[in-house]
């Protein structure tokens, strides 16, 4: 992608498009390269965000940017990317584990998800379908990006109020 990416707001619930399950996007759409530039460009000037989905910059489409270079609970790391249509094809080994959101600023929450997991999509400005394999940190937040896509929140995934605590610092 050689588009600058602005840096956009995001928005943070009870915003309905949080709730909205996204359509899927033609990753050719110049509109598209462009989403994929600001979510980038948007996930780096964010502190502690590994991944940032489209709708959590108010537009429903099925796009994410994810990154866990550097964090400290990684063990597969695939650099940063964006995916545009992701689906999960193989999911396996579930753990729980606390997760925190940009668009939930004040709380963080206990998330059961797979710690192996295997999702394919389309890279943005070309037609490469692409598989992703990874396990860990990796994984769990892919599947929380995939959630956003989907129109659900780590809120929508903790067992209950016991699981959801208040955000200390946002690192």
């Amino acid at each position: 992608m050689d588009v600058a990416g602005n840096v956009v707001e995001v928005v943070r619930a009870p915003h309905p498009v949080l709730a909205t399950e996204s359509a899927l996007v033609d990753p050719l759409d110049p509109e598209m390269i462009q989403l994929a530039a600001d979510l980038v460009a948007t996930m780096r000037v964010s502190p502690g965000c590994v991944g940032l989905a489209a709708p959590q910059v108010g537009v429903a489409a099925q796009m994410f940017s994810l990154d866990v270079t550097g964090h400290p609970k990684t063990r597969t790391c695939h650099g940063v990317f964006v995916l545009c249509n992701a689906v999960v094809v193989e999911a396996s080994r579930n753990e729980k584990a606390r997760e925190g959101c940009m668009s939930v600023p004040d709380f963080t929450g206990d998330v059961k998800r797979a710690t192996r997991l295997t999702v394919t999509g389309v890279l943005p400005g070309t037609s490469d379908q692409v598989t992703i394999t990874t396990d860990a940190f990796e994984a769990r937040a892919l599947q929380h990006e995939i959630d956003h896509c989907n129109g659900k929140l780590f809120l929508d995934r903790v067992a209950g109020a016991h699981a959801v605590y208040p955000r200390k610092v946002y690192q």
